[in-house]
Formats: C-alpha cells, sequence, structure tokens
C-alpha cells in the first residue's frame, strides 16, 4: 500500500503548478484511504505519506521563495513527529540565524513563502524566530516549549536547526514541565468533562484522547526517558505488554480520527451525533437488530480510551517519581500487603494479585478506609493492569472476594470514589460480569448524556451523598429521610444494578430485577432485604412516571401506587433511587417542579400505607380554611373568597392546594363576571419561573391561544391545571420557565410580571384566527436520534374522560401544535401533564369532549396530532 500511496515525484515550478500538484496529490493519498479496510496500518501509511506530501510541497515553495541559505524551515507540534491527519494544521518556523541581515528582502522573502503557502491551500501556523527569540518565548510559554521539543527540519541550515534542537533540551527543566503538562492536562480532562465516556467525545483532546499519549511522550522526553513506545519499555518505564497495548490503542484512535476528517471533508475532532453513523458506516460496521452501527463504532473508541486513560495515569506516575526521586522513598506499612507512598496505595509486591488474587478487592477496600490515601501507585496500577487475567469465573465465585465487596459497599467514607477506581482500573466489569456489558454503552434516548456505566456511577454518587451529612443542602428532605436508613448498601446495590441490563432487548427493569436477585443470592443477603432491592430495580421507573404522568388528585391513582409498594420502607428506597437516578440523567433533566411532584406522590403514598383512607370532602375542607387563613394574613376581608368558591367544582380544590386557591380568590375577587381575560402571574414557589393565572370566558381554542402566547413569548410550559367553572369561565394556573429569567432579581421578576399580565391578556382577548406554530428547530442531538412521535388516546379507568399521551422530540411550538389540534375539533382538555425529559417529551391530557365518541374521528385527530407533533424536515 505504501507505494500506492507514496506522494508524487517534486518537480520545481510556478506557484500554480505547485497549487495543482498538492491537491491533486493529498486527493490520491485520502482518495486511496478511504477506500482502503479501515486498519490502523492504513491510518499509519497515510499519515506519514501526508506529512512526506507537505514536506516536499514546502521545500519547493522555499526555494521558490528565494529564502537565504542561512535560514531553516522547521516542522513543530504534531506536524513535527512527521504525521499529518488529512485536515489539520500545518505548523512551522521559520528559523533565523541571529546575524540574519537583509531588511525589507528578508520580510518580503520570508512573507512570500507564507503567503505562498497559503495560495496552494496550505493552512499554516507560522512563526518567525532567531534561535533565542526561540528560547525566550519557550521559557515564557510551555506550549511553545512543548512545540519545540518535537521539532523536525524540513529542509535548510541544518547546523542551525541542530543548534536549537540542543539548546532546547538543555533548556528544559525536567520537574517545571512536568508540572505544568500536569496541571495543563488537568484543566483540559475538566474541560472534556473528567470522563474517556462522553457522548460526543473529542478523539483528540478528551480524557483518554490521543493528546494524553502525547503528554506522555513530551514529559518522558523532556526527561531525556525517551522518545518512543520502545524507548520508554527499554528505560523501564513500560512493560513490554503495555508498550504493545500503547501502540495499538494509539493506532486506534489514529484511525478513528483519520476516517472522521475524511468524513467531515474539514478539521473535526469531535465524534458529534451527526457525524458518528458515517464514521462507522465507513469502517464497514453495519446496524444489527440490538446495535446502531454508531454504537459499535463507539464502543471502540470508549474501549480504547479507557485503556489510553487507565496507561496515561500509570506512566504519568511513574515519571513523576523517576523525574522527582520518589520512587526509592521509604513507604509507611499499611498491612503486609501494601503501604503509603506518599499519599499513594502501593503493593507491597509486584505479584500481589498472581499470588493472591483476593488482594485486588482488598485494593479497593484499603483505599476506602485509610483516609490518608490520595490514590493509587503507579506500582499498583500497573499491577492492576497487568492481573486482569486472574480476574476470571472462579475469582468471581470465591467467597472471600464476594465477602470482600460487601464490605467495600458496607463502608461508611470513600465508597464514590472507591466504585469509580474500581471501574476506571476495569475491575468492576471483571468482578461484576454483567455490568462489563454496559462500559461504554450509549444511550440514544434524548434523555441520559451519560453512557450506561458513567450513569449508574452517577447514581450511585447521588444515593451516597443522601448520606453524607455535608451534602444536607443539596437534598433536605432525601437526606432526612435517608438518616432513619439502616443499610444504606442496599440502595447502592439497587444503584449498581437499575440499568446494568440496558441494551439487551425487552425490559431492562425486569431483565435487571433477575440479575439482582442473582447477586443477592450469591453475597448472602437475607430473603427481606433481597426482595427490597428487586422491588427497587424491578419499579425503578414507576414513581417518576406517575409523578409526572398521572393525576396525584385522583385518590384511586395514590390508592394503587400505595398497593403497589406495599409498605413504608419500599416507598422510601424507592423515592430516594427515584430522585437519584433523575439527578444522575443530565444536568438539564432534574428542576424543582419534578421534585416537588415527587414528594407530593411521596406524602400522599405514605398517608395512604399509614391506613388513612382519603376523606375527599374533609382534605377540601381543611384545605379551604387553610387559604381563608392565608387570605386573612394578607388583610382580605372575610367572604372576599366566597363569589369565586361558589362558582367552583369540587375538583378544583382537590387539585390545588391551599396557597394557590388564596392567590385565586385574592387576584378575582373584584373580576368574578367580567368578559375580559384576566391574567395574573407570580414567581413560582417551586424552582425559578412563573406560576400564571388565566381567568377567561371558556370558548374551544382558549388553551390553543394559551399555548401560542407562551411558545411566542420564549417560555416553557412545565405544568398546566385546567378548570371550567359552573359559571362557563376557565381557571387556568400555568407552571412556566424562560430563558429570560437568568436574572432573578426581584427587579426582573417585576419587569417580567408585567410584561406577561398584559400581553398575555392581549393575546386571549383576540378573536383572529390562531397563528401558525413555529417551526421550532430541533437540536444536533434530535436530528442525529429522532424519537418516533406516538399519540394515544384511550378512556380512562371510569371511562368518563379520555387520556391523551403524546410521545416526540421537544422543540419549541410542540405544545402549541398539539393545543391547535384540539381547539379545531372542540376538545375540552381538564388535566395537562407536561413532562419533558432531557430532549425528547412526553405529555398527557385529560380531556373529553363528543367528537371522541365517534371512532372515524379519533383516528383523524390521532392522524393529525402524529402531523403536528413530527419533527420539521
Amino acid at each position: 500500500m505504501s507505494a500506492q500511496i507514496d506522494a508524487p515525484p517534486r518537480a520545481p515550478g510556478s506557484v500554480a503548478a505547485l497549487r495543482a500538484r498538492f491537491r491533486d496529490g493529498k486527493a490520491a493519498l485520502v482518495g486511496h484511504f478511504r477506500t482502503a479496510r479501515p486498519t490502523t496500518t492504513a491510518a499509519r501509511q497515510l499519515l506519514k505519506a501526508l506529512a512526506r506530501h507537505v514536506d516536499a510541497t514546502l521545500a519547493d515553495l522555499w526555494a521558490h521563495a528565494g529564502m537565504p541559505p542561512g535560514a531553516a524551515l522547521v516542522a513543530v507540534g504534531g506536524y513535527g513527529r512527521g504525521e499529518l491527519f488529512p485536515y489539520s494544521d500545518v505548523d512551522v518556523l521559520v528559523l533565523l540565524p541571529a546575524d540574519a541581515a537583509g531588511g525589507d528582502a528578508l520580510r518580503a522573502s520570508v512573507e512570500g513563502f507564507i503567503t505562498a503557502c497559503w495560495d496552494i491551500g496550505l493552512e499554516i501556523g507560522s512563526s518567525v524566530r532567531t534561535l533565542d527569540e526561540c528560547l525566550e518565548e519557550a521559557q515564557r510559554d510551555v506550549t511553545v516549549q512543548t512545540a519545540l521539543l518535537e521539532a523536525r527540519l524540513i529542509c535548510g541550515a541544518r547546523k542551525l536547526f541542530n543548534g536549537l534542537r540542543d539548546a532546547t533540551m538543555q533548556a528544559v527543566d525536567a520537574p517545571a514541565f512536568l508540572r505544568a503538562k500536569t496541571l495543563e492536562m488537568q484543566q483540559r480532562h475538566v474541560k472534556y468533562e473528567v470522563t474517556p465516556y462522553s457522548l460526543e467525545p473529542n478523539c483528540k483532546e478528551s480524557p483518554g484522547g490521543l493528546r494524553d499519549l502525547q503528554v506522555v511522550i513530551w514529559v518522558a522526553r523532556a526527561a531525556g526517558l525517551g522518545r518512543t513506545w520502545g524507548e520508554l519499555a527499554a528505560k523501564g518505564l513500560v512493560t513490554p505488554f503495555e508498550a504493545s497495548q500503547l501502540a495499538r490503542h494509539e493506532g486506534t484512535l489514529k484511525l478513528i480520527r483519520a476516517r472522521l476528517h475524511v468524513v467531515a471533508g474539514r478539521r473535526e475532532d469531535r465524534l458529534v451525533f451527526d457525524l458518528q453513523t458515517a464514521v462507522a458506516e465507513s469502517f464497514g460496521y453495519h446496524p444489527t437488530k440490538g446495535q446502531r452501527s454508531s454504537e459499535v463504532l463507539m464502543h471502540r473508541y470508549y474501549w480504547a480510551a479507557k485503556a489510553v486513560a487507565q496507561l496515561n495515569q500509570i506512566l504519568m506516575l511513574n515519571i513523576e517519581e523517576r523525574i522527582n526521586g520518589s520512587e526509592a522513598a521509604p513507604g509507611r506499612p499499611i498491612s503486609e500487603r501494601f503501604l503509603d507512598r506518599a499519599g499513594m496505595l502501593e503493593v507491597a509486591s509486584d505479584d500481589l494479585y498472581q499470588q493472591h488474587p483476593d488482594a485486588i478487592l482488598e485494593t479497593f477496600l484499603v483505599f476506602a478506609q485509610e483516609p490518608g490515601i490520595q490514590g493509587l501507585s503507579s506500582r499498583t496500577l500497573r499491577a492492576l493492569y497487568n492481573s486482569r487475567g486472574v480476574m476470571d469465573g472462579r475469582f468471581r465465585r470465591d467467597p472471600k472476594n464476594r465477602a470482600l465487596f460487601m464490605q467495600i459497599l458496607r463502608q461508611p467514607t470513600g465508597l464514590t470514589h472507591a466504585f469509580r477506581l474500581l471501574n476506571s482500573t476495569s475491575v468492576l466489569g471483571r468482578y461484576l460480569w454483567v455490568f462489563r456489558r454496559i462500559v461504554g454503552r450509549m444511550q440514544h434516548d434524548l434523555f441520559h448524556v451519560y453512557t450506561v456505566d458513567q450513569h449508574i456511577l452517577m447514581v450511585l454518587r447521588n444515593v451516597r451523598r443522601f448520606f453524607i451529612p455535608e451534602h444536607a443542602h443539596e437534598y433536605p428532605f432525601c437526606s432526612r429521610l435517608a438518616a432513619h436508613w439502616d443499610h444504606p448498601e442496599l440502595l447502592y446495590i439497587a444503584a449498581l444494578f437499575h440499568d446494568v441490563a440496558k441494551g439487551r432487548g425487552g425490559d431492562h427493569s425486569e431483565l435487571g430485577a433477575l440479575e439482582v436477585r442473582r447477586f443477592c443470592r450469591d453475597h448472602g443477603l437475607s430473603r427481606p432485604d433481597t426482595q427490597l432491592v428487586e422491588f427497587l430495580v424491578r419499579h425503578h421507573l414507576t414513581m417518576s412516571r406517575i409523578a409526572q404522568k398521572e393525576d396525584l388528585s385522583d385518590s384511586e391513582v395514590i390508592a394503587s401506587f400505595a398497593r403497589l409498594v406495599g409498605n413504608e420502607r419500599q416507598l422510601i428506597g424507592l423515592y430516594l433511587l427515584t430522585v437519584a437516578d433523575i439527578r444522575g440523567t443530565g444536568p438539564r433533566v432534574w428542576n424543582a417542579w419534578k421534585g416537588k411532584l415527587l414528594e407530593d406522590l411521596f406524602r400522599l403514598t405514605l398517608r395512604a400505607l399509614g391506613g388513612s383512607h382519603p376523606n375527599i370532602d374533609a382534605e377540601i375542607e381543611a384545605r379551604m380554611h387553610e387559604a381563608r387563613q392565608i387570605l386573612a394574613l394578607h388583610t382580605a376581608l372575610p367572604g372576599t373568597e366566597e363569589p369565586l368558591w361558589r362558582t367552583l367544582e369540587v375538583s378544583y380544590f382537590a387539585r390545588h392546594e391551599a396557597a394557590d386557591i388564596a392567590w385565586h380568590a385574592r387576584s378575582l375577587w373584584r373580576h368574578i363576571e367580567t368578559r375580559e381575560p384576566v391574567v395574573r402571574a407570580r414567581p413560582s414557589s417551586v424552582g425559578d419561573g412563573l406560576q400564571v393565572l388565566v381567568y377567561s370566558p371558556d370558548r374551544p381554542d382558549l388553551f390553543a391561544r394559551i399555548c401560542g402566547y407562551f411558545d411566542g413569548a420564549g417560555f416553557s410550559i412545565l405544568d398546566a391545571k385546567i378548570h371550567t367553572t359552573r359559571a362557563g369561565f376557565a381557571l387556568d394556573t400555568f407552571q412556566v420557565v424562560s430563558t429570560r429569567l437568568a436574572d432573578t432579581s426581584p427587579a426582573a421578576y417585576r419587569d417580567l410580571i408585567a410584561l406577561v399580565e398584559n400581553q398575555a391578556a392581549a393575546a386571549l382577548a383576540s378573536d383572529g384566527p390562531l397563528p401558525q406554530p413555529s417551526q421550532g428547530r430541533v437540536s444536533r442531538r434530535v436530528r442525529s436520534f429522532p424519537v418516533v412521535p406516538r399519540v394515544t388516546l384511550a378512556p380512562d379507568e371510569r371511562a368518563q374522560r379520555w387520556l391523551l399521551t403524546v410521545s416526540a422530540s421537544d422543540r419549541s411550538g410542540l405544545l402549541y401544535a398539539i393545543a391547535r389540534v384540539l381547539a379545531r375539533h372542540h376538545i375540552n382538555l381538564q388535566l395537562a401533564k407536561i413532562t419533558t425529559l432531557g430532549e425528547r417529551v412526553e405529555d398527557t391530557f385529560l380531556v373529553d369532549g363528543p367528537a371522541l365518541q365517534q371512532p372515524r374521528t379519533q383516528l383523524r385527530i390521532e392522524s393529525e396530532l402524529l402531523d403536528a407533533v413530527a419533527a420539521p424536515a
């Protein structure tokens, strides 16, 4: 293959001829790679051939520009390594001698050379310096120093270049360089979410990407320890096996990055959703019944990135010890097997895990128990990396290891960090074989923003924080419940297994329940504890679904859920796991309104479990009494509420809390018979946003007009409570949020409230035709992983009203589009539950109307709704 992709022979000529030769030569190299088998060898040959092709072109341009004989053209940065990706920048240094003369003529030659580079299509990053200027700049900027470490002569004065290379190595302060590159790497990792498992990783910059391998070579080169994996192996910094693994995974990442450049047709180092499928297909991957082609590609990427992250950590610690001389420092013995070396946990012997496999899990138990330990030493990490073959079926069945794993779960401190280490060192997936299957598995539900294993560890962290007093301010109610929970490890086990069966096909909750039952049996849990954990895994989605989709004012909904949970212990465990699960899916999924719905469901169910059968009359009387007290506190005259309350049905009082009932009465007592729409707003009592009250003579298109206003004004509706009075007035309450509320100062709220009250009232007073809904743009993620729209219309349990459920990709204007269809068919809305799960919506409406009694009309309504919620082309 190498003969086929070698650069065309050099020949001097005009800039136009050079441009054509450069363009054609590069196109030939890339075209051959595009059609060749996607192997690491093919990628390596392409990168070297592209670098040689650019070398030849630059040398011709250098000669064409008439550069002085004492100057040198030097490749630096990534190009200096003699490798070039299809659309990477070409970084060069024009190195001038200290006594360079020529004035305007020299300047004109340099400018002509750089201009010619751009003219022929070479996107170069160039600098022009003398040797002394290079060294001065390198002392000020570690990035420049790094680029010079990889300097390579293209053409020109070799003696000048050799002087630069030697002076650069002499000027490097290895400890300072190591510190600077380590801090730079840590900062970069934070920028890219401190995980190799980002759903759209940057295969160059993300943790576990190519940059992590380059950092190792840079610091090793600065310390004079080697320039290649083979040289590092010769110096004892890596084993021959590790060197082969490094070369293998580096080849995989280079292959993926090169394919990504070719598919994108530009410099693109992020495996964005838009490109993942195309890159996967360029590898020859095809979708199967259980996996998308992009999932196969990403699984391969994640395994390589995880290995790179592990090896990077081992080598950086190793090099640090070598540079600082700490590898010979005495350690504090912890036990016969482990010692503390400068705050790092170290094995007493390199073959510890081969001789005593149970010491593998003991490592993480000691890590959690020893307060002064900050991490694992390079020696320990290397021993773990090289002992993966020991962790076989016998290892997993060993009673000693099962007892150690349970001890780790029961530790009062260090649990979250221990499990992150267990996963990052691949021990967790080898001990829990079922967990290994979901490492690096993507979730294409527009809901989760982490891979399955990272989501599970995030949920475990969230549950753990319920039991830590320092985090009580984050989840006050959860922390109060957790304080009385006697066996936290049961919740940790449920967190570990709740999504462990993702990606197998079938109901992952049911499959996960079977897996966790097997785990509990193997690890000696009692029957009651096993039943509890199995219940939590099987029903970990149930509480969220009921809270967000069903009418919590319906006593039968609460009674049915209470029968399902059975007892207070299972209710508490399910509530804690549900909150931790939602919080662990992504930063945009949780909000205070969802928290309130869950807490309301918890409290209502707890009351039902206590044997308190709902007495709707007593409940309503209590709410009315509390509302009167609130009105009195606001200096309302006695009887202020009566004109409004006489027009309201029992269902109104069942669905609204006392504070809302009092606010409605206080806002509307002067407007009971008004014919003009009344709109009142106030800051939401639940998180950011507004609570908006709409009171208006009812009409079929009223809900659509309300939604239309909110859509046009940039508000998202979180919840809607719809009520029609006996006098024929709509009394609706909405929870809305808006990007306008970034400023949460009282003045900003006052201004926004005044704006909403005036504009919404004017919009509702209009008699014109309903405007067309905005065709809101969908996100890149929605375009890449669209949700198939689903609409279901079924009678409720009493066959009096209908339950309409809509599932679709989220976009602005979606709710308004639904509302227009309902208005067109004169369908009355009783209740709306608006649920946004990341970038997917699952909305539930309780509706009635004569049109719903006719099967043919039902079909037409469902068809129109599907058209309305379909994502725009």
